[in-house]
Order: structure tokens, then C-alpha cells, then sequence
């Protein structure tokens, strides 16, 4: 047993104490909150661990000319695909649309094809949202500040 356990079933009891309202603002402030944090870190082009992504595979030479100057998951990072929503018993983040299967092949490390005429390409494990210790501070910091209030 852990040695928080007291100290968690105290909070999940204050929480539970909110009414629906209050619990459905402070979970879509945490989840818009953590959205940003998401959005901030695949910008930075970096795992939730803080490790890099795996760079670009090269081209073949018949392919296209010069190096691909554009930043990885520029689009997807943005509020139009990486939705935030929250709900009285959840704070949710995630990809909506066509893009969600792209997300999470990249996400995994999954095999896919780029093109509908070209061949399967195996990709690197690029984990696009995760949680890191700055997250849990971040939700621990909204939780205690609604609680607050």
C-alpha cells in the first residue's frame, strides 16, 4: 500500500464533492492546459520523456531535391486536429479526424503506407502525447486551485 493512499482517497473525495459544473470546468481547463503543454513539446520535436524524435528517413535520389525544410507535426499540433475536451469525470486530449490514424502510427512506431501507390514503410516511434513529471505538477497545480476557489 502506498504511502499516499490516505492522502489520495482524501482528494478524490474533495473532488467528488464538486458539483458536475465545477468538476466539468476543471476538467477542461486541464485539459486545455495540458493540450498547450502537448502542443509545446512536439514543437520542441521531443518524446514526453524529453528524448528527440527519430529524424526524417532520407530520400532516394529520384525523389524530390534538397532537404524537407518544414518542422515535423506542424499541422497537427494545432487546436483544429488536437482537440481538448472535459467532461464531469474526464479531462481529454486527443487527435480528431482523418488525422488520428497518422497520429497514432506515429505514435506506436506502426507500419504504413505514406501514398496510396507507394509501398508499406515501417516508422520510427515518434510518441506524440504522453505524460512527464511537468504534466502531473501542472494538473496537481489546477486541482489544488479549483479546489481553492
Amino acid at each position: 500500500m502506498s504511502e499516499f493512499k490516505p492522502f489520495e482517497d482524501r482528494l478524490a473525495g474533495l473532488i467528488a464533492s464538486l458539483s458536475p459544473a465545477a468538476r466539468r470546468r476543471m476538467a477542461s481547463d486541464m485539459a486545455k492546459r495540458l493540450r498547450a503543454s502537448q502542443q509545446k513539446r512536439i514543437k520542441n520535436q521531443q518524446a514526453p520523456d524529453g528524448t528527440p524524435y527519430a529524424a526524417r528517413k532520407r530520400q532516394p535520389v529520384k525523389g524530390k531535391k534538397g532537404r524537407v525544410k518544414r518542422a515535423m507535426f506542424t499541422k497537427l499540433r494545432t487546436n483544429r486536429y488536437m482537440k481538448a475536451k472535459g467532461t464531469n469525470d474526464a479531462a481529454v486530449v486527443e487527435f480528431a479526424g482523418k488525422v488520428q490514424r497518422m497520429a497514432r502510427v506515429h505514435q506506436d512506431g506502426l507500419r504504413d503506407k505514406p501514398n496510396r501507390y507507394s509501398e508499406v514503410v515501417q516508422y520510427e516511434a515518434r510518441p506524440l502525447l504522453g505524460f512527464n513529471l511537468e504534466e502531473e505538477k501542472l494538473v496537481e497545480e489546477i486541482v489544488v486551485s479549483h479546489l481553492s476557489q
